[in-house]
């Protein structure tokens, strides 16, 4: 069994806390810190900050110059093998004569992972495995689920009055949530890599869908100028092909997909007709590397997601309004008729944002 020091669980502990400064702009790349430590003084440290950019090694590597030799590296993901934008980082730690390599866990991917761990112990490095793994893990759920599924993680954003409306009989919804609250999508909006949304929501709101620098908190610009965020990929669900080009969605920055029948994505159509979406997304996953899926849509779609079992998470902002049983729900029907059928919750977060509560919650399905 490994065992690991106050000093691997500090250092590791550094590695992770660089890899946050990621989370805008790595996309579909994971997100990935490492520290490199001599004489238990720090003399290398990065962070990988944009696909095709060197990655975390190559700047703490580049920090440390002739004091790598010797050294310990710790990674929060194992160090990469095979030629891509950029050269193997395992390579450039044996370049380099580091002495020990920590790493939080292995690479998700079932065809690389352990060969950039063997590379290091061929050799000659030493390589432990495992420290703060569940942190790591969670630095990248994304990246982890798409490599191990073939799948995007789809988080579904709701917004609904506390007695579970998102709009008046009328259509009105505009706005339900407080100004805090709509920030705060922008920030977790700005953390995917793509967000889906069907024609209709896109019609009804003028939805332009993308990341407003400015409505960003000040944490956040301060770090990030305006044009380093990383604008997701917006993804349209359009089989009728109602879209047109003088929409806000055409006249904002950002790449846009429409999926539709004669779209960027050409989509395929289940038994009712309607776009099939394990499809969709499995090509959203593996023809253009989008990780993280953000939706925001009505219920239509969210009933449908939901009965396709593909939501890994909720984020559903409770305004405290009442809007009465004459407005539009928060979710569509599910066709459920027992109450053995209905979908469980796991809520992993309870928060206020403004005025209004924030929930996270994980759908528990059942076979």
């Amino acid at each position: 069994m490994m065992t690991f020091t106050h000093q691997d669980y500090q250092m590791m502990s550094r590695a992770i806390k660089l890899a946050q400064g990621g989370i805008y702009t790595t996309a579909p790349n994971p997100n990935v810190g490492c520290v490199i430590t001599r004489d238990g003084q720090i003399v290398g440290e990065g962070f990988h900050y944009r696909a095709g950019e060197p990655h975390a090694e190559v700047h703490a590597l580049r920090m440390a110059g002739e004091l790598a030799e010797g050294a310990t590296a710790y990674v929060t993901l194992e160090p990469c093998s095979h030629y891509g934008r950029t050269p193997p980082c395992a390579e450039g730690l044996i370049k380099a004569k580091v002495a020990k390599v920590i790493c939080a866990m292995q690479d998700p991917n079932p065809q690389v992972s352990g060969r950039g761990i063997a590379m290091l112990r061929d050799a000659g490095i030493e390589v432990q495995v495992g420290l703060l793994e569940a942190d790591a893990h969670a630095l990248n759920p994304a990246f982890i689920k798409r490599m191990q599924t073939g799948m995007p993680f789809v988080q579904l954003k709701m917004a609904a009055s506390l007695d579970g409306q998102t709009a008046l009989a009328n259509g009105q919804s505009q706005w339900i949530t407080s100004l805090a609250a709509r920030q705060d999508v922008q920030v977790l909006r700005a953390q995917a890599g793509a967000i889906l949304s069907t024609s209709q929501t896109v019609i009804e709101d003028n939805a332009s869908l993308n990341v407003r620098w400015n409505d960003l908190p000040s944490s956040v610009q301060s770090r990030y100028p305006a044009n380093s965020v990383r604008q997701p990929i917006r993804v349209i669900l359009d089989r009728q092909n109602q879209l047109s080009p003088d929409l806000k969605l055409f006249q904002t920055e950002g790449e846009r997909l429409i999926v539709g029948l004669n779209g960027e994505v050409e989509c395929r159509l289940d038994a009712d007709h309607r776009i099939d979406l394990r499809t969709t997304l499995e090509r959203l996953a593996n023809q253009h590397n989008i990780n993280h899926l953000w939706v925001e849509a009505g219920a239509t779609l969210a009933s449908s997601l939901f009965k396709h079992q593909l939501v890994d998470e909720i984020v559903l902002y409770l305004a405290p309004k009442l809007m009465g049983s004459d407005g539009r729900g928060l979710f569509g029907a599910l066709g459920l008729h027992d109450m053995s059928k209905v979908i469980d919750l796991d809520i992993t977060e309870l928060k206020q944002v403004g005025r209004d509560i924030r929930i996270l919650a994980k759908p528990i399905y059942k076979e």
